[in-house]
């Protein structure tokens, strides 16, 4: 068996992520990657969750010197020297500098701040000449607002932070001399901006995980540099994704979930974790899941997977596993997931931006449709302009109008 391994930069008509079809859940399948590495997918809510937190299967094996090749288009998540590519003591140690920014409780913190930052975008969207342009007016900035201001970055370039955000998660839209020469020149900025919270410390994330990462002593200057631009990236890509094609979903096929969501912050809360589980981050063209290597023997669903096998976890499927989630999705968006999704992974890995996200989700779902309860597009969906070539998928542009 084999997967689609189509180029996703290719031209072709794209349908919105929310009608893409789940994988059948099944036992363990061998298939292949887009490199021809034999890769075993795994699909079942319960086994993807073994295959995310059994310490037998891991990251860093992935890129130990006998390791067959992964990945036809280097970006940022196959940099071994990232946080996602470390395990054991080493991942904890590094894990440690930063995840108390992270925790439920710190993020509940910014609540107040965060409902100002979606009120004043949604009151220049609403005071703007229609149509709007969605993605620019709110999607791309509300994350990017937000994370700056957790790392102290206000002020910075968007389109600097476009530029090598698209390049660290390209998949192939871009050639890899030119992702590796983005990926340096953003490698320096993160450099530049460790100095210099070195020298002159504030309040915010950075200074907090330079000081955390030397009072450590262990943690690298190269660690904290590449958990620096992880941070950038991972902390507006994901929410900017799940925002758009969240709202295409919404305001097109789920017009009266839309009118639900103005009603109060928990019923968008619940159908924020609904887009969450159930509408993809990108198309399954780059790889089957989430990657991870048998370091011995493990069975997984019945079956035996040997020492060395790639093994991808497919948390698409493992999100629509009938036994873990029966019923059609768009029919239940206003109550809560039965079981915990595995969107944000789980195990030592889990996202630390995972509370983050969520709450900045369900701010602005609730907020925008309270104030523009007949927002629509203003053009067929079959019109959208798709971001292409990049690991997630998201409308490049959204035309809206109320």
């Amino acid at each position: 068996m084999s997967l689609d391994h189509t180029d996703p930069s290719a031209a072709a008509p794209l349908v919105p992520l929310h009608c893409l079809r789940a994988a059948e859940a099944g036992p363990p399948t061998l298939t292949e990657l887009m490199t021809g590495t034999p890769v075993w997918w795994v699909r079942r809510h319960a086994d993807v969750r073994q295959v995310l937190t059994d310490p037998r299967l891991n990251r860093v094996d992935l890129f130990a010197p006998d390791a067959p090749a992964i990945t036809a288009y280097p970006n940022i998540l196959d940099d071994p020297d990232t946080i996602l590519n470390i395990d054991g003591a080493d991942h904890q140690r590094l894990r440690r500098t930063v995840q108390r920014a992270f925790t439920p409780r710190a993020i509940e913190r910014w609540r107040p701040w965060v409902a100002s930052v979606v009120d004043d975008l949604v009151d220049s969207l609403a005071g703007a000449e229609q149509p709007v342009e969605l993605v620019a007016a709110f999607t791309r900035p509300l994350p990017v607002v937000v994370i700056s201001r957790l790392m102290g970055l206000d002020g910075l370039d968007l389109k600097r932070l476009s530029h090598w955000s698209d390049h660290a998660l390209s998949a192939s839209a871009y050639t890899p001399q030119a992702v590796q020469e983005a990926m340096l020149d953003f490698g320096m900025f993160g450099a530049q901006l460790m100095a210099e919270r070195r020298r002159n410390p504030g309040e915010d994330l950075v200074s907090s995980l330079v000081k955390a990462a030397d009072e450590d002593g262990e943690v690298t200057e190269l660690q904290i540099i590449k958990l620096i631009i992880g941070l950038v990236v991972a902390g507006h890509e994901t929410t900017m994704t799940t925002l758009g094609n969240g709202l295409v979903f919404l305001l097109t096929e789920a017009r009266q979930a839309w009118q639900e969501l103005a009603g109060d912050e928990q019923r968008a809360a619940t159908v924020a974790e609904q887009l969450l589980r159930s509408v993809p981050l990108g198309d399954s063209t780059v790889s089957p899941g989430l990657l991870r290597r048998a370091v011995a023997d493990v069975e997984i669903g019945g079956v035996l997977i040997p020492a060395g096998a790639v093994v991808a976890a497919d948390s698409f499927a493992a999100n629509h596993d009938p036994e873990v989630y029966p019923g059609d999705w768009r029919q239940g968006l206003l109550a809560p997931p039965s079981t915990p999704h595995l969107t944000f992974g789980a195990g030592p890995h889990h996202c630390l931006g995972a509370w983050l996200a969520r709450m900045e989700l369900e701010l602005a779902l609730h907020r925008l449709a309270r104030r523009l309860p007949e927002l629509r597009l203003a053009v067929p969906v079959e019109d959208i302009d798709w971001r292409r070539g990049l690991v997630t998928r998201s409308p490049q542009t959204l035309p809206v109008t109320w």
